[in-house]
Order: structure tokens, then sequence, then C-alpha cells
């Protein structure tokens, strides 16, 4: 289990949805979960991602409708100015990405490595046949 609180730098698109940019995909499972314990327990959660402008902003409130709010967005930390003469490389513990060497761990996955525990099972969902 991780004592201390870590800054975590998640990427949207292919990470915490479905790859669909510039829609919204799908959440994916564990995701929302995963990362409303993370918070719990104290950790600093940082959006990191490609999208700018309005289809940004859809994301954030996409997370914000899930119950995410972000510590920083696209920065290291609230405050931050973006300045075109540094990297936009931001300062952060661990990265979230699907485009991690070897892949993307599942959201279960990362769960049971960051918080020691194992994932909830999400309710079973009733479907348009009623069961």
């Amino acid at each position: 289990m991780i004592s201390d609180t870590l800054t975590i730098a998640v990427d949207f698109d292919g990470t915490i949805v479905e790859d669909a940019y510039p829609k919204v995909g799908k959440a994916k499972l564990f995701a929302f979960e995963t990362l409303k314990k993370l918070q719990e327990k104290g950790h600093r959660l940082v959006l990191w991602t490609y999208r700018s402008e309005s289809v940004l902003d859809e994301a954030v409130t996409f997370c914000k409708k899930n119950g995410i709010t972000f510590y920083a967005v696209n920065k290291s930390f609230p405050e931050e100015e973006f300045d075109p003469k540094y990297s936009r490389k931001i300062n952060a513990d661990i990265f979230i990405d699907d485009r991690n060497i070897g892949g993307m761990l599942g959201w279960g996955e990362i769960y049971q490595k960051l918080l020691n525990q194992e994932a909830p099972i999400p309710p079973k969902t009733k479907n348009w046949f009623g069961f």
C-alpha cells in the first residue's frame, strides 16, 4: 500500500474512457471507482491529455459528472501558467496512460497495485430486456 500521497497524472482518451477522440468515449471499467478511491486516500490527480480548448472542457466536465475533479489539468499545479518557451512536461510521481510500454494495465489491476486491495465489483446493470 502507498503510504505517502502522490501526484498521479492520468491520460483521458484510451485511459479513463475508450478512445473516441474528439468525442468522449465510454468510461472504462473501474476507472472512476479507482480514481475516486485514490482521491479519498489523499492523492493528487492531474489530468494529462492531448486535448485542449472545447474538447478538453468536455473531458473535464465528463469527469466531474462522474465524481472526479482534478487537482490540475495539463499542468503540474493549478496556478502554473503555460509558457511556450518551456516543456509542457508535468511533474508527477506516477503516470497512467494507455501508451505505456507493454500497454495499459486494467483499472482493476491499477486499483490493486496502488491501493493494495481488490477492486469493488460494480453493480450489475439490467439489459434492455429488463434482466
